[in-house]
């Protein structure tokens, strides 16, 4: 069992950055793929960004390359998303997840899923 819990949200100006983390227990993180995805107020869950295992591969929705920056450190059993140049549509729940298989990302499929942090962006 592995247990994810993000934390580094909070309220943002637009332009500025956030950095999310995502830490686990339980389990070495070694093994997962992990993934970080977004719910905001009366829309669906979305992908936002995909790190293969050892952070040799790293995927992304459109709409945010170029500005997100997901990494991980399997050593702290973490995961990061550095997110900078934020607008005003980024703001939402942003969860972390983790799965033995990448390509389920695709379809918002994760073994473990964090219980999510609040991002929010303010004019």
């Amino acid at each position: 069992q592995v247990q994810l819990v993000e934390s580094g949200g909070g309220l943002v100006q637009a332009g500025g950055s956030l950095r999310l983390s995502c830490a686990a227990s339980g389990r070495t993180l070694r093994s997962y793929a992990m993934g970080w995805f977004r719910q905001a107020p009366g829309k669906e869950r979305e992908f936002v960004a995909a790190i293969s295992w050892n952070g040799g591969n790293t995927y992304y929705r459109e709409s945010v390359t170029g500005r997100f920056t997901i990494s991980r450190d399997n050593g702290k059993n973490t995961v990061y998303l550095q997110m900078n140049s934020l607008k005003l549509e980024d703001t939402a729940v942003y969860y972390c997840a983790a799965d033995t298989a990448l390509h389920n990302f695709d379809n918002l499929v994760a073994h473990y899923w964090g219980q999510g942090t609040q991002v929010t962006v303010s004019s």
